[in-house]
Formats: C-alpha cells, sequence, structure tokens
C-alpha cells in the first residue's frame, strides 16, 4: 500500500476524484469528495484496501506510473515534452500535475516516461553518443519512418516495432533549454515460457518481452545520443536514425569523452557559487593520491563527518612537509559534498556528492537530471570538468 498511499495522501481531492471517474472504479458512499481534504484520505484508503483484486491491481499499477512522475526527475521530463508549461504551473503540486498528465493526455505522459528513461541513463553503461550533421530536419513523413521501422524490424529480426518521435528539450548546464528530437523505439523479442499462476495452478506460459531503445538528436550541435542494450545495436540504431530520418551518411564518429582534471584540488580552494542556486556550502571530503614514481602507491585522505578542518589543514598538520598535496603526487579521486539550504518546509537542506575518477569518470550519470546540471555546472565552473571539442554542453 505504499505507493497506494502516498499517491492519495499527495494529490488533491478533486484530482483523485477525476481519476477514479475516469478509470470508472465505484466507491462506497463512505468516500464524501466534499468534506475537507484530511477527512477524505483514510476512507478512499479503506475503499482501496477492501476493492476486489482486479480493481486494486490497477490502482497500484496506476499510482505508481503517477507517483514516479512526481519525482524531481519526473517532473523535468514531465515539463521537457509539453509546450503550455503555464498551465502545468498552475495544477496544485507535482502529484497534481502527473495525474492531469495520466488522464488527459495519456501519449504525452508515456512521452515523458520515455524522456526520463532516456535521461537517467545518459553517459551510462547502456549509452553511446555520436556526432553527426547539425542543422537537419528529423523527417517524420510516412516513408521515412517505414523505412526506419523496416531496419529494425530486419536488424533485431522482430515482429513488431513500435515507433514514438516527439519534440522535447533538455536543460543545459547553464539554464538553457536545448531542443532535441527523441525517437523512441519498442519492438518485440524473441518468444520466452515464464511460470505463471491460472487461479491457483502453475503453469508455464509463453510470452514476447518488449524491449525499449531511445535516440535523440539535437539539431543545434549535430549529437545523436543512443540508449539501448548493447554497443552494436546502439550503433545500428544511430546509423538507421541518420540514414532514414535525417537522410545523411553516418561515419560513427563517437562524441568525445568528458575528460577531468583534479589538480585544482591540490591547494586550498573556496568552491564560488551562484546565489539563486541556494547552495549553504562545499566541501571536499576526499581525495585519493598517487605517487609520480611509484604508479602502483595509492594514498586517500579523508576528513569525516563533523571534522573541525579541511583536507588541506589535515595534510598539513599530519605530514607537514611531507604533505602529499604539495607535489610529486597526482590526485586520482575526489569526492565533493554539496550541501543545499532547507527548501521552504523542510527542516534539512539536501546533500549531492559528487565522485569524480581520472580522467574520464564520475557519478554524474547517476544522479537526477537536475542533479547532473548542478553538478555538470560547477565541476566546470571549478576547473575539473574540462572542455573538450565536440561534446554537448549540458
Amino acid at each position: 500500500m505504499t505507493s497506494i498511499g502516498s499517491f492519495i495522501r499527495k494529490t488533491p481531492a478533486p484530482s483523485l476524484r477525476a481519476y477514479f471517474e475516469q478509470a470508472g472504479i465505484e466507491l462506497p458512499a463512505a468516500v464524501n469528495w466534499n468534506a475537507p481534504e484530511p477527512d477524505i484520505v483514510q476512507p478512499l484508503l479503506q475503499a482501496v484496501d477492501d476493492m476486489g483484486a482486479e480493481s486494486r491491481g490497477r490502482i497500484i499499477l496506476d499510482a505508481g506510473r503517477v507517483t514516479a512522475m512526481a519525482t524531481e526527475a519526473g517532473q523535468i521530463a514531465l515539463y521537457s515534452v509539453f509546450a503550455n508549461r503555464t498551465f502545468l504551473d498552475g495544477l496544485a503540486g507535482p502529484h497534481a500535475r502527473s495525474l492531469w498528465a495520466f488522464i488527459n493526455e495519456e501519449v504525452r505522459f508515456r512521452q515523458a516516461e520515455e524522456v526520463r528513461y532516456t535521461d537517467e541513463r545518459r553517459r551510462g553503461r547502456s549509452w553511446d553518443g555520436f556526432v553527426v550533421e547539425a542543422s537537419c530536419n528529423v523527417r517524420k513523413d510516412p516513408a521515412s519512418i517505414g523505412a526506419f521501422r523496416a531496419a529494425i524490424l530486419e536488424r533485431f529480426d522482430s515482429a513488431n516495432v513500435h515507433v514514438d518521435i516527439f519534440e522535447r528539450q533538455r536543460l543545459t548546464f547553464d539554464g538553457q533549454p536545448s531542443d532535441l528530437v527523441q525517437v523512441t523505439v519498442y519492438r518485440e523479442g524473441m518468444p520466452e515460457d515464464a511460470l505463471k499462476f491460472e487461479a491457483t495452478t502453475l503453469v508455464r506460459k509463453v510470452t514476447k518481452p518488449v524491449f525499449e531503445a531511445a535516440v535523440t538528436y539535437e539539431r543545434a550541435t549535430g549529437v545523436i545520443e543512443v540508449v539501448g542494450n548493447n554497443r552494436e545495436s546502439r550503433e545500428d540504431m544511430a546509423l538507421f536514425v541518420a540514414r532514414d530520418l535525417l537522410g545523411i551518411e553516418f561515419q560513427g564518429q563517437k562524441l568525445p569523452l568528458r575528460r577531468y582534471d583534479l589538480s585544482v584540488l591540490l591547494l586550498p580552494f573556496d568552491f564560488p557559487c551562484d546565489l539563486q542556486d541556494g547552495i549553504e556550502s562545499v566541501t571536499l571530503k576526499q581525495v585519493r593520491l598517487m605517487p609520480f614514481d611509484y604508479p602502483g602507491d595509492r594514498v586517500t585522505l579523508e576528513c569525516m563527518r563533523g571534522a573541525d578542518h579541511t583536507i588541506w589543514e589535515m595534510a598539513d598538520l599530519r605530514f607537514g612537509h611531507c604533505n602529499p598535496l604539495l607535489g610529486g603526487w597526482v590526485a586520482t579521486q575526489a569526492k565533493l559534498v554539496i550541501r543545499f539550504h532547507p527548501r521552504e518546509g523542510a527542516s534539512r537542506g539536501r546533500v549531492l556528492s559528487l565522485v569524480v575518477t581520472m580522467p574520464h569518470g564520475c557519478n554524474l550519470k547517476d544522479l537526477t537530471p537536475e542533479e547532473q546540471l548542478i553538478g555538470s555546472k560547477y565541476l566546470r565552473r571549478w576547473g575539473i570538468l574540462a572542455e573538450v571539442d565536440g561534446a554537448t554542453g549540458d
């Protein structure tokens, strides 16, 4: 009941009423929609708990999808596919926005889910980026989409393929929107058998799984990004988009990797921040060092929670003239902790931890889209994330 409880408690009563009416789920008279909102929650929770398995199962699934899109990452994705953002702003909070889109804009809601799926996997293990010709228009005519679908069908030996093509935006590190076209592909996989219950009997059922992949094209930069199962299929997907939907030649040029430089952290640094980002403090919590003359060794300096000195002060106090930060060693990994001022109504501010490993590693890919934006912005500002020719600005 956790997701249902969160769904009901955090969603305004009028929105909940619209959901149950749209779903055609009858509720007992004990749920009085005209009562004050606090008096609606318990009767509604009890009504859902008393429902039959089919209705209750549907609510559980719907509540899970709506609640997932009411998170910070979900809201960013939702706003990215809606042109009328003023209307979304006027709705009473993230759960109301998410549920309204779920009820009234089924296609847009699914596209927002696709955006979240794509952006949460950017620069991770299932991601690849390529550089192609910029300023191209994505073709959406039946012939071009048909050629793209045919290529997917043949490449994956699939019986069915569904393609979504839609406009969206993504914020760059400096807070400016970047216009993208996203192509999401659902393809039917090979048959599999799985154990399932029919009433109380355990049986084997043949199913055909559906696999999802996504491609984005940024017209301003000519960057194609692909999220998919394996490297070979990602490159093929980029080729098909370039050839069939952009009408250009694909040469397989990879997007340059981000490059990090931790040398700025060897000396005391004050981590300048913009007031509007609400950052309370930035602390270098840990730095790992390797000697120039013996790459097999490592030394890690760490200030635990509650320490009343900085990494640099600790190194000077403990090592004196042998301080590895003063020369002869290179920083290979660092952990930075960014603390934010509490938001209105919150007792504590959120904390963002960034772990950077030389030369290309960072946990940015594991963070929410908003955390990625703030992390990328300041890693660049502080000179830790180096600019690379051909790399995107987000």
